[in-house]
């Protein structure tokens, strides 16, 4: 790309955000960001919560002239280079006045620059002393309303099983100005469920008021460290970006914005700024799905045997678990900050009002039972040079012991490197940790994660990583110790601005239970996922972008024959005036669930739609939004899923009788 397209780029986002502390900030596509963190999905990731925290980036832009190193690589986009060069030029040539002086900065071509703008600023009026006249300083202030629902009715609806209503409605308030105030409220029902205001989430929150750096009141999740004590929201897992997403991101306190009704905090939480250090108290309190050994309308106590998470409430035995477990939390984070990184220490003491005790199986032996956990531990940061060396370790009631740690480095200005390890005991307790791994909690796990990213050109980038996991004791339909390995390698082309091509593969093979087995005792065999996939972007005129995707899937156990899966999927987007489109025609032939296809989906805005396409048949979907005034939005979704190769689609209460499924959806959001 030339010099003067470069400019021109930067011409047109520094007019859009420079007016942005102005007026409220136009959306951005989050879309491509998902699709590259989440390149290889996983069942247990919560792409709503990702959706969400890449959200409150973009609402949260930071002053690219006051950021630290930490901040900056909290964004996922730059280099360690990257970030020491910018911070070298800062500091040696005065601060930046104009977006313009980022093409000056060594090592930062278009596409940094380019994906790097919408969650920047330039200037310093985004902290305001007092808390009045909010409504003028607001840079968003919104309301959003929306319904969705399946046109064919489910078996639970037919049964008179799910006691509400088959639509599921949402509404949404938010007023904020970054660094500054926010307060947020949804509310949320999902279908089948009675009661309307069946989920309430509210927060109020304040930033930067003299030594308190921030506070809020309300729910809310904290991410210290690298997740092995408290990781909320930003979390990508393994994916085609094998760098950045191997480090989690030490956020600290951050509202909690999604409807999902689990992994949040619910009172208030602090944190005190003094020169260089930092410390956060919080405390919360509140009710817990769970499910319960004992019958409900007995006196006696109770015993618990899990924690429930899905968060719905449709049919009697649901609503009976709602919240009736109590959940006390409270806890506390230091950090003292030095040039070149940081230390830091968190503890959080977890209490139920009634004994938690599992279900007696060879995999649960190591569970948490009981009714208090305190885990404790410290975690660092550290950069040298061009590495960036990071750690937690941390240990619970229970005696066991967590620790993950790694680097990132760029070891030139095309080469990336980074490497993980993580060791996680069987009997270690951590209810609140998301920290890197192969498994969906951090317990009962060892493993060595190395990914590497080579760019020869701006063209051309190449992408791998490599895990070796083993788990030490036996997990859910796993009766023994086991282990495996996981490799993705990736190839990026991009011709240009308008187009993209990348091609991936991808491999994993984990010990499981054999399938069929009629012997008296449970063995262990090999299972082997593999998938490839190619997709190209293309912008083929100036308002209209196509993408295509071919994927196909195989999975093997061991001595067993092989179950295949294949997908060709065609996107077609652009816009009209105010109206703005996108569409897909996909064509998926898989053998069973096994060879399933996961492929991302355009939503409406502040939703997520990342489904598994198996079976035999079609799935298309239009999205449409349009503009009627200036502050006035509407979006409007409708997707159908169409089988060829069964009768029905779903079990259970949710089985439709038809072989095919038809979701609407439409949402409303005035900007005041």
């Amino acid at each position: 790309m030339g010099k003067n397209k470069i400019i021109l780029i930067l011409l047109f986002f520094s007019s859009v955000f420079a007016k942005a502390q102005e007026v409220p900030r136009p959306e951005i596509e989050l879309d491509e960001f998902i699709q590259k963190l989440a390149a290889t999905q996983q069942d247990d990731v919560n792409y709503e919560d990702l959706y969400e925290s890449l959200l409150q980036f973009y609402l949260n832009p930071l002053d690219i002239n006051k950021a630290s190193a930490a901040e900056l690589r909290n964004l996922n986009i730059l280099s360690e280079i990257q970030v020491n060069n910018l911070l070298s030029h800062i500091q040696n040539s005065g601060r930046l006045v104009s977006l313009y002086e980022l093409q000056g900065i060594e090592g930062f071509d278009s596409n940094t620059i380019q994906n790097l703008v919408p969650f920047i600023i330039v200037g310093d009026n985004i902290q305001s002393e007092d808390v009045t006249g909010v409504f003028k300083r607001a840079t968003d202030h919104f309301f959003v309303l929306r319904m969705e629902q399946t046109l064919e009715q489910a078996k639970g609806y037919r049964d008179d099983k799910y006691l509400g209503s088959p639509q599921k409605l949402y509404a949404r308030y938010r007023l904020q100005h970054p660094k500054d105030f926010s307060f947020g409220v949804i509310v949320e029902k999902d279908a089948g469920e009675p009661n309307f205001a069946d989920y309430v989430t509210a927060h109020f929150q304040l930033q930067n008021k003299g030594f308190f750096k921030n506070m809020i009141v309300g729910d809310y999740q904290l991410q210290f460290g690298q997740g092995l004590i408290c990781s909320g929201g930003y979390a990508a897992g393994k994916g085609g970006e094998p760098i950045y997403t191997t480090r989690r991101s030490d956020l600290g306190i951050r509202p909690h914005n999604s409807v999902l009704e689990g992994g949040f905090f619910r009172g208030t939480a602090v944190t005190i700024a003094k020169n260089n250090f930092e410390m956060t108290p919080f405390v919360s309190f509140a009710g817990r799905d769970a499910s319960s050994n004992t019958d409900l309308s007995d006196d006696e106590d109770q015993i618990f045997s899990s924690l429930l998470i899905a968060g719905l409430h449709r049919t009697e035995s649901e609503i009976a678990k709602k919240k009736i477990l109590k959940e006390f939390n409270v806890g506390l984070n230091g950090k003292w900050k030095f040039p070149n990184g940081h230390i830091g220490i968190t503890a959080l003491s977890t209490n139920y009002n009634a004994n938690i005790t599992r279900t007696s199986r060879p995999y649960t032996a190591f569970e948490f039972s009981g009714e208090q956990n305190l885990v404790v531990g410290p975690n660092f940061s550290y950069s040298w040079q061009n590495f960036n060396f990071f750690g937690e370790a941390a240990r619970s009631s229970s005696g066991g012991f967590g620790a993950t740690g790694g680097f990132v480095a760029a070891l030139s200005p095309s080469v990336e490197w980074a490497m993980n390890f993580r060791n996680y005991d069987k009997d270690f307790h951590s209810f609140y940790a998301n920290s890197f791994g192969e498994g969906s909690r951090t317990i009962n796990e060892k493993g060595v994660y190395t990914g590497i990213k080579y760019s020869p050109s701006r063209k051309i980038t190449f992408a791998a990583f490599y895990d070796k996991f083993s788990f030490p004791w036996a997990r859910y339909l796993v009766d023994a110790p086991s282990q495996g390995y996981d490799y993705l390698l990736r190839f990026t082309y991009k011709p240009s601005k308008k187009a993209i091509f990348y091609a991936q593969i991808h491999n994993e093979q984990k010990q499981r239970n054999a399938p069929n087995n009629d012997t008296p005792s449970d063995y262990l065999v090999n299972s082997l996922r593999s998938n490839v996939l190619a997709n190209i972007d293309v912008q083929v005129l100036k308002k209209w972008k196509s993408q295509t995707r071919l994927q196909r899937n195989t999975f093997t156990y061991e001595g067993q024959s092989t179950s295949q899966g294949f997908a060709i999927i065609q996107d077609i987007e652009g816009s009209i005036g105010r109206l703005q489109l996108k569409s897909r025609f996909a064509y998926f032939d898989t053998d069973d669930y096994n060879s399933r296809v996961y492929a991302y989906e355009n939503d409406i805005l502040y939703a997520v739609s990342f489904p598994a396409y198996f079976g035999r048949g079609t799935r298309v979907y239009l999205v449409a939004r349009y503009g009627i005034t200036r502050n006035i939005d509407m979006w409007f979704r409708v997707a159908r899923t169409s089988l060829t190769d069964r009768e029905t689609i779903s079990s259970g209460n949710n089985e439709i009788d038809a072989p095919h499924r038809t979701d609407v959806k439409m949402q409303l959001r005035y900007k005041f």
